[in-house]
């Protein structure tokens, strides 16, 4: 192969996303060439370049009630105890405006600690 195809080969190869969506535009619109039929054409990284990135670790996580069930009056005192300096009042309101996040921040042993005092109170809860 000429030297002139290499470098244009090499080019194409490390175009992003974005610039190989432009340039499937272009030729499209400029040229009237558009890719074969299903033939989504997926491209390696070049050889040498930066790995794709690991899929992040959650270490953080938020309770979220989602319902209180028939046992209310049980899940709005397992929030009170949970939440620091809440009013009973304010204790109500956040479990019957569900989804409510209860806890924020925290790491996935607290978080599903929390989630099961919930839901042995009646609540049913999500980890997000």
């Amino acid at each position: 192969m000429s030297v002139d195809i290499n470098a244009l080969g090499d080019q194409i190869a490390g175009l992003t996303l974005k610039q190989a969506v432009e340039l499937s535009t272009y030729l499209k619109e400029t040229h009237k060439i558009e890719a074969a039929a299903g033939g989504a054409v997926m491209m390696a990284p070049a050889a040498g370049g930066p790995a794709a990135p690991a899929a992040e670790v959650k270490d953080s996580f938020d309770v979220v009630l989602t319902a209180f069930g028939d046992k209310k009056l049980n899940v709005i005192k397992t929030v009170r105890e949970l939440v620091p300096g809440l009013s009973l009042p304010d204790a109500k309101n956040m479990v019957e405006k569900v989804p409510s996040k209860i806890k924020e921040g925290l790491s996935k042993d607290e978080a599903t600690a929390v989630k099961k005092k919930l839901e042995e109170a009646g609540g049913t809860v999500e980890l997000k």
